[in-house]
């Protein structure tokens, strides 16, 4: 198995509606991109200041499969549209492990 997280830091200006948008369009990704086994998305509980503001684990088969999932043009769209406008800062890491 391989496994992607990514976390987001978004922008202090960022509205209710567009966080609203990007947990859609997040959700909506496991139903256009096949190689996606698991997904996971969620908001920060604000428990800790300087935490990030959202985090994603996504999991595959195989790293190529997460290649696919990261050149897919439905992921690069939602990045485009959801992600970039909001981002502050992103941080990722991508490892394999055994079920």
């Amino acid at each position: 198995m391989f496994r992607h997280v990514v976390m987001f830091k978004l922008v202090e200006t960022t509205t209710a509606v567009q966080k609203e948008a990007l947990l859609a369009g997040l959700s909506r990704l496991p139903g256009q991109i096949n190689q996606i086994r698991s997904f996971s998305v969620g908001l920060d509980a604000r428990l800790a200041e300087g935490n990030f503001d959202v985090v994603v684990m996504v999991d595959f088969d195989t790293a190529d499969d997460y290649v696919d999932y990261a050149a897919h043009p439905a992921h690069r769209e939602f990045v485009t549209n959801c992600v970039l406008p909001v981002l502050a800062t992103r941080s990722a890491v991508q490892y394999a492990f055994d079920r």
